[in-house]
């Protein structure tokens, strides 16, 4: 049965020549033996003209072009200079073509840095890229504004987390693309157009099959080429005036949000955790510039996480394990918004229209289950107590939405709604909210599940746990996967959303492990190695998310709502609030007309007016205030046609007639570069240092967090203290406050006298202040007392050698123990008993230190050896070598002869 692959995108590296008329794009693959062109008109001022050469050459072909073209355009015969063919710039893929006032601009990638790699599939990140003006100077039409139309445009700094890929869709998740490769084999044969005798042809001009000339069979694979799921593209507006004109392979679709990989040893046995986030290009903006939903029931900061696990010892998607866990992060979906005019720290909240059958709930909640199917899990962070209304406002509205829609649902594919407090636990001295967050997260993986491509793993029947029986999701044939999605908000979606959805994604990493055969049960402790690293994930993913939203990295993170925050890190967070305060205050507003710029949400034309003449973008994002809505959706029956039928399952991903029309299928040979994963990984006609390779580079537990110290257990699975890491868990410098911390671990219970977490963010109100009197605000350290009651001493002078300890295991300074002097005795002893000695006679120590040489050389010592016995034919072969490195090749035996004879009757006749 023929099997299916991703196409690999033809053109990885191009480079701009110009032309006075034209520029001329010559785009190839990673191995440089296909090549493409495609031509841009310069003459139109304001116009885009593109012309796709349709004709694939080879490297001699396309050198013999540019020489022709370079000739064509010079204005004499035989004169060199810069009239000619100029090499403009070398990318490695085009972001779009952009127009303002003036004529159209193109956009080009010119340096990456890999970031992570799927199945032999490499993700990158643009590191920089530059915008080329494409008319001529000379049929240029000036306008006094375009420039300031350039500089707002060029303030998404797209070297800033926008990842792409050549291979391997970011739009989609890991379940969706390994699932459209198992489809099965009768609707790809029904859809693929190529015929048998194509791919033949095909198979025998550009690649090289071996069994070709022995009379077998051709193996066919399906290329499998599908739409991006736009939403969470961001370059889908500038690449729409050339999608239908020029080849796929010029396409290149990049997403905004996070992307890390770190390496997870276990005895040796290479893991892989990566985590991806998309962030979505509707809606999208600035903290209090872009809040609740739209019309077309787009959130803000609509963000989807998935964290994807794979043995790394084997690379690709049919024979490797692959695991993937996906959640959601999202704005409140109502109509609500906070007024920034009165510069408050905390503008209120206020309801801008009144949506009393849930409207724009249902189209967000529509979306939800054409992706991720049912059940839809809604874990509401928001405060429930406040002396003056101000999140609550927020859940009173959602929760009545959240009950009309699931009255037309069926019973089995109803909405979750979890409402929490989290801000109040976390004041609370009595209550541990991460394990309250733990039984929230292994409630919703139970009913949720997660993705796995195998199902012939025995963990639990080798390992059973009680908790595997009731894990949800829907098993296949083919291993398992996810139904239904977590929801999770706050008011920003930032900090205490970041560490509810760590903890849903410790817990689904305990099950990805375990189902992987990783480790006996599925649970996973704090202060192991591999929930540090997964952690140091999130608390980046966290970070890079705040920074795009909120204009600050986090400012509460796990550690602060485990209680082992230094005290230092009050400080910090202060900072962080007021960074976050001075970036919604005064830069918000001009990241919000780039962000609408770049997604061109505003496109700039005559008679219009300006970007920044605008009071405000509120009719550029809300569609339904510019016209009349002719077709109203029903109140009742509020999801798309077919979502239903196929419920738990996601619409998206069912083989239904109108998903399969979004895949382009095509009949390739299996050695044909464009589905070759192998050659695209590996690049064997490429010259690679093994110390510059990215498996190398990559955060490594054993490496980064295993401790350093003799006799430790190596497993990442193991808990171990704080100071015992081989990385500095707390960030701490001084070893005062890591004594600090061992006292303040989260294992044990918080003491009488610990203090509360500051409020500077938003997760914590003036209001909760208020009715948290009894809580201090200081961040005092705590006195650690011995059994004397008197001060503990530091570290450094309870032991004085602190640096031996860890690297043998002891401390030299302390006399030995009584009993391991016995032990020493004892082997002293049996030292001596090994020689034959007279007891009566004084010892000799030459006659019990007694070496033997054991090597197989007569004279073998520090100073001199023996030569080793070559023989004569070893002695030929090495002098036949030495003597092709020179040049000078032998005369050919007669075997030689016989063995190429063979080699050109079995290839050629």
């Amino acid at each position: 049965m023929p099997q299916t692959a991703a196409v690999i995108s033809g053109i990885q590296r191009m480079v701009l020549y110009e032309t006075r008329a034209r520029y001329f794009l010559v785009g190839c693959n990673h191995a440089q033996t296909k090549h493409r062109v495609l031509k841009i008109d310069r003459t139109e001022p304001k116009d885009l003209v593109i012309i796709d050469d349709k004709h694939v050459y080879n490297q001699q072909e396309v050198r013999e072009l540019l020489g022709r073209l370079d000739l064509g355009n010079r204005t004499k015969m035989g004169q060199k200079g810069s009239s000619g063919l100029s090499r403009a710039v070398s990318a490695f893929g085009i972001v779009g073509f952009v127009r303002f006032l003036e004529g159209y601009y193109i956009v080009l990638i010119t340096k990456r840095r890999k970031m992570a790699d799927i199945g032999g599939h490499s993700i990158y990140k643009i590191e920089d890229t530059t915008m080329i003006y494409i008319p001529n100077d000379s049929v240029r039409v000036s306008h006094p504004d375009e420039a300031r139309y350039v500089r707002i445009f060029q303030n998404v700094d797209l070297s800033s987390n926008f990842y792409f890929s050549y291979s391997y869709d970011l739009s989609h998740s890991l379940q969706y693309n390994l699932t459209l490769l198992q489809r099965p084999y009768e609707l790809w044969s029904a859809a693929a157009p190529s015929s048998t005798e194509e791919v033949h042809a095909q198979g025998k001009q550009d690649s090289f099959d071996i069994f070709e000339d022995e009379g077998l069979p051709t193996q066919v694979v399906y290329g499998l080429q599908n739409e991006p799921y736009y939403k969470y593209v961001w370059n889908g507006k500038l690449l729409e005036r050339v999608k239908d004109i020029v080849h796929p392979d010029w396409l290149m679709y990049i997403i905004h949000g996070f992307c890390g990989q770190s390496k997870l040893l276990i005895y040796g046995r290479p893991v892989h955790v990566t985590l991806i986030a998309r962030r979505s290009s509707k809606f999208a903006g600035t903290r209090f510039l872009k809040r609740g939903a739209n019309c077309e029931g787009d959130v803000a900061n609509e963000v989807e996480t998935e964290q994807i696990i794979n043995d790394a010892s084997v690379m690709s998607f049919t024979a490797g394990s692959y695991s993937s866990y996906v959640q959601v992060r999202g704005s409140v979906p109502l109509y609500w918004s906070q007024d920034i005019s009165t510069m408050m720290p905390k503008p209120p909240i206020r309801l801008d229209q009144a949506d009393p059958y849930a409207n724009i709930a249902a189209l967000h909640f529509d979306q939800m289950l054409q992706r991720f199917g049912s059940p839809i899990i809604i874990l509401n962070l928001v405060k429930k107590r406040e002396k003056r209304k101000h999140e609550k406002i927020l859940s009173e509205e959602l929760y009545p939405a959240v009950i009309n829609l699931n009255q037309f649902l069926p019973p089995d594919h109803r909405i979750d709604y979890i409402a929490w407090d989290m801000a109040r636990y976390t004041k609370s001295k009595l209550c541990n909210v991460l394990d309250r967050l733990s039984m929230i997260a292994e409630n919703v993986v139970k009913r949720t599940g997660f993705f796995i491509n195998r199902s012939d793993f025995y963990c639990h029947t080798l390992r059973p746990d009680d908790r595997w029986r009731d894990v949800g999701g829907t098993v296949t044939s083919t291993g398992r996967l996810q139904t239904g999605v977590l929801r999770t908000n706050c008011v920003d979606c930032l900090d205490r959303t970041n560490t509810a959805q760590f903890m849903v994604g410790k817990c689904a990493l305990a099950y990805q492990l375990y189902a992987l055969g990783m480790i006996d049960k599925p649970k996973l402790q704090f202060d192991t190695d591999c929930v540090r690293l997964f952690e140091e994930l999130y608390e980046d993913h966290g970070d890079t998310l705040s920074l795009q939203y909120g204009g600050s990295q986090l400012v509460h993170r796990v550690k602060t709502y485990r209680k082992i925050a230094p005290w230092t890190q009050h400080s910090k967070d202060i900072m962080q609030t007021l960074s976050r305060y001075y970036s919604n205050a005064f830069s918000d507003a001009d990241r919000q007309d780039a962000i609408n710029l770049f997604l061109q949400v505003y496109q700039p034309s005559e008679g219009k007016p300006h970007l920044w003449e605008l009071p405000t973008d509120f009719y550029l994002h809300q569609k339904s205030t510019m016209a009349l809505q002719h077709n109203r959706r029903s109140y009742t029956f509020w999801w798309s046609d077919g979502v239903l039928s196929y419920l738990p399952i996601p619409y998206d991903e069912a083989a239904c007639e109108e998903t399969m029309k979004t895949i382009k299928v095509k009949r390739m040979n299996q050695f044909d570069e464009n589905v070759d994963i192998y050659t695209e990984f590996f690049k064997p006609y490429e010259l690679t240092s093994f110390d510059d390779t990215f498996c190398i580079a990559m955060t490594n537990s054993a490496r980064e967090f295993m401790p350093k110290s003799v006799g430790v257990d190596p497993s990442p699975f193991t808990v171990r203290k704080p100071e015992e890491t081989g990385k500095s868990v707390l960030g701490k410098s001084s070893k005062e406050e890591t004594v600090l911390q061992r006292k303040t671990a989260a294992s044990a219970p918080p003491p009488p006298s610990e203090e509360a977490i500051s409020s500077t963010s938003e997760d914590d109100s003036e209001e909760d202040r208020d009715d948290e009197g009894t809580v201090s605000q200081r961040s005092t350290p705590i006195k650690l007392l011995t059994e004397s009651g008197e001060n503990s001493r530091t570290q450094e002078e309870i032991h004085p050698h602190p640096a031996m300890k860890e690297p043998y295991g002891c401390n030299l300074a302390e006399c030995p123990a009584e009993e391991d002097l016995l032990i020493y005795e004892r082997f002293a002893r049996l030292g001596e008993n090994q020689h034959t000695v007279e007891k009566t006679e004084q010892i000799n120590s030459a006659n019990i230190i007694c070496l033997e040489p054991v090597s197989r050389f007569k004279d073998d010592s520090i100073y001199a050896v023996s030569l080793p016995q070559v023989d004569r034919v070893s002695h030929e072969t090495f002098k036949s070598h030495v003597m092709v490195g020179q040049g000078q090749v032998r005369a050919l035996c007669r075997d030689d002869m016989l063995m190429y004879r063979e080699y050109v009757k079995n290839r050629y006749m």
